[in-house]
């Protein structure tokens, strides 16, 4: 089996070095100065999880090839650049698996594919790219789910969970995948919007009762929206997804904070933005989300 792994940064570098120290088939999709990047240094994975380094296979957009299975792992800002140069890459039967957050991106993969194609992907992972090209894991988090938008457990889905079988990272097969995508929405939505809005960690903002506050009010806010919106979440998820919150290790911080702490891009629309959309032809009033958006598109102003 031929994995196509688009981006190699902070998620589709780390578990795409994992199935590689693995052993199994494995290559970039990159733009040139990160293939560059690899090839003078090497695909280099620091983690709390174990280190690893090699020597990838890259490919770069315009060239040919043809693979099994695509995880796409890059930004949404980046996703219609991205499809436009996995096109050429695939086969009628290709698998293609999303690792981005939110959920807009699923149906814009079936039209940009096929809807047999593309199937359910998320991830949780607190990991980093320096400067030097080093991806950088600090917490010990790295969880990878996928599985059929129908639930089903297919031969592919099989073949795929075969492949990951004993790479050092937490992978599963799920059977109500689009339920874990919404759920990860809720909660990392939730996560970046205070830790952005704040500039902190999740341990000194829910150690005020005013900011623990702040997490529980944003957490109902969009399950709200999400319920309106017929999303398939299950009864109390944001009671859960709080008490996740408060028990998650103190000094995590989400991937959009690192990104503003680096002055890159954000996923501000394609988060916050998308599920303001929603919540105003619901005619929902959320005001914490709001002022985190414009937290947001304020930050996005100066870049």
């Amino acid at each position: 089996m031929k994995f196509l792994v688009v981006g190699a940064g902070a998620v589709g570098g780390y578990f795409g070095g994992r199935l590689l120290e693995k052993g199994e088939d494995v290559t970039f999709l990159v733009r040139y100065k990160r293939q560059e990047q690899l090839l003078d240094h090497g695909l280099m994975l620091e983690s709390v999880n174990g280190n690893f380094k090699t020597q990838p296979k890259t490919v770069v957009e315009g060239e040919e090839g043809e693979f099994d299975v695509v995880l796409i792992g890059t930004k949404a800002y980046h996703l219609e650049q991205a499809v436009e140069a996995v096109k050429p890459l695939v086969h009628k039967n290709t698998v293609i698996i999303p690792m981005l957050n939110g959920i807009s991106h699923v149906d814009k993969l079936k039209k940009a594919f096929s809807e047999e194609q593309v199937i359910g992907g998320l991830c949780f992972i607190e990991s980093t790219v320096t400067e030097d090209g080093i991806i950088k894991q600090t917490s010990s988090a790295h969880h990878f789910t996928f599985g059929e938008l129908n639930g089903e457990y297919t031969e592919r889905v099989k073949s795929i969970e075969d492949a990951f079988q004993g790479a050092n990272a937490k992978v599963k097969v799920s059977d109500n995948i689009l339920q874990e995508m919404w759920h990860k929405y809720l909660f990392i939505t939730t996560m970046s919007g205070v830790t952005t809005l704040y500039g902190q960690p999740v341990g000194p903002i829910r150690e005020l009762k005013e900011g623990s506050e702040i997490v529980k009010g944003l957490f109902n806010e969009i399950a709200a929206i999400m319920r309106a919106e017929g999303a398939p979440i299950a009864d109390s998820i944001e009671d859960v997804q709080y008490e996740r919150f408060m028990e998650i290790e103190g000094a995590m911080k989400s991937s959009m904070q690192r990104d503003m702490e680096k002055h890159a891009a954000v996923e501000a629309d394609h988060l916050q933005g998308y599920l303001l959309t929603k919540a105003c032809h619901h005619q929902l009033e959320t005001p914490i989300l709001k002022s985190i958006y414009v937290n947001l598109k304020l930050y996005e102003n100066d870049l």
